[in-house]
């Protein structure tokens, strides 16, 4: 999954209500696996499906880190490399499992003149509802 980063977004050229490019990411036991090991995330649950059914769950499941990883990639390909965050804040929701898609979307909420930040507010989705709800504070140049 190769991405490719837009030129960063000017301040001036962003408006209230701007919905940011949708993002759908296919969620694979490899991600979920690899990013936990990443993350240094050795809970069973994301990576020994045994175990994971033990507990109740029909398959390993992502966890939190990854989760924030991708709703930080989700931002910063709308807006840029050069987006500076200020402040990113996540509620989870329906699990991640492996053969779903989780479908970003989100929106401009506010803009500050004062420090150049934008306020989004934006969720990702699998089939069961939503994954991830939340909001972030990005400054552009």
């Amino acid at each position: 999954m190769s991405t490719t980063l837009a030129p960063t977004k000017k301040f001036a050229d962003v408006a209230v209500g701007w919905e940011l490019p949708p993002l759908a990411v296919p969620i694979t036991a490899t991600l979920i696996t690899a990013a936990a090991m990443a993350t240094r995330d050795y809970e069973n649950v994301h990576h020994d499906l045994e175990a994971t059914r033990k507990i109740g769950s029909p398959h390993i499941f992502m966890n939190i880190l990854t989760t924030n990883g991708l709703c930080q990639r989700f931002i910063e390909e709308a807006f840029g490399p050069e987006c500076l965050f200020k402040d990113l804040k996540i509620k989870l929701g329906a699990p991640n499992y492996p053969g779903d898609t989780m479908k970003f979307s989100g929106q401009v909420a506010a803009k500050s003149d004062a420090d150049k930040t934008i306020d989004i507010s934006f969720k990702g989705s699998n089939s069961m509802g939503s994954h991830v709800t939340g909001t972030a504070k990005v400054q552009l140049p």
